[in-house]
């Protein structure tokens, strides 16, 4: 049994192929998702699990070096996003730059991404693309 938080065996096989550079989503229940990008569907019903959920284990494995979210993401929402990548590159030493598109931007950048996380969130624009760092 593994000793980390992340007990999903897809989320722990994605997260152990990435590569620098690379790009997943995390994205609530309602994002689009384009054809031929793969989707880990973790939707369980409205709320379960939550993307902040979500990002708080994948952050406890992952090094991530950008992450980009939508204009349209509420103050509150963004706040807490934001919140939570400063906690998270306090905890790995590394910086995470931070963009913010438009959420049509945001549509079409998901059609590069190697996987989609699909969440049971209901906010609106609770989506975020993550591009994976390397911990030297």
């Amino acid at each position: 049994m593994k000793r980390t938080p992340l007990l999903n065996r897809h989320l722990s096989k994605l997260v152990a192929s990435l590569g620098h550079m690379d790009e997943i989503v995390v994205a609530d229940a309602g994002l689009p998702i384009p054809p031929n990008v793969g989707v880990i569907d973790l939707a369980v019903s409205p709320g379960i699990p939550g993307f902040l959920d979500v990002l708080d284990v994948l952050s406890q494995e992952l090094i991530i070096e950008k992450a980009i979210f939508a204009d349209e993401a509420g103050p509150e929402l963004a706040t807490r996003v934001e919140v939570k990548l400063a906690h998270w590159a306090a905890e790995t030493g590394k910086p995470i730059e931070q963009e913010q598109v438009s959420h049509e931007d945001f549509k079409k950048r998901c059609a590069t991404a190697k996987a989609v996380i699909r969440t049971g969130e209901f906010t609106p624009f609770a989506n975020i693309i993550l591009i994976s760092g390397v911990p030297f």
